[in-house]
């Protein structure tokens, strides 16, 4: 059963690219507002970079959980990758360069790294749904 789960963790882990657009979902009091973002997969992590003032990080500063969803297509077959976490705000200046170097698209967005409208959220203690496409069971595991 764990080899099955690693080999599992490993072609999801293939299948995020540098950069990818998923649907990220947070909560605004009773109501999912939901939108497609950037998601940074850097060092096998989950990495958003946002507005300080945007509507995602003030959902995000009141209640740190998201999911998103990264929708997957091979031909006419379909799959999902889902994953479930915390969003983690991360002031570290060394870490907010190392991933301002890794999209590029933030210097259309922000004027560097001590921009005070940066605001870089990791997303830990993630939960993954994995449906390979074509497949009609979802697997579920723990990064």
């Amino acid at each position: 059963m764990a080899d099955m789960t690693n080999g599992i963790k490993e072609e999801v882990w293939k299948r995020f690219a540098k950069s990818q657009v998923v649907f990220l979902g947070t909560a605004e009091g009773e109501q999912p507002r939901v939108r497609p973002v950037t998601l940074t997969n850097f060092d096998q992590k989950f990495w958003i970079a946002t507005g300080t003032r945007s509507a995602k990080a003030r959902q995000i500063r009141r209640n740190p959980n998201v999911e998103f969803c990264f929708p997957l297509q091979e031909g006419e077959k379909n799959g999902y990758i889902r994953v479930a976490g915390i969003a983690e705000t991360i002031n570290d200046r060394d870490t907010k360069a190392k991933l301002a170097d890794q999209m590029d698209f933030f210097s259309a967005y922000w004027k560097g790294v001590d921009d005070p409208d940066y605001t870089l959220l990791r997303i830990t203690r993630v939960e993954v749904e994995y449906m390979c496409p074509g497949e009609a069971e979802a697997h579920t595991f723990i990064v």
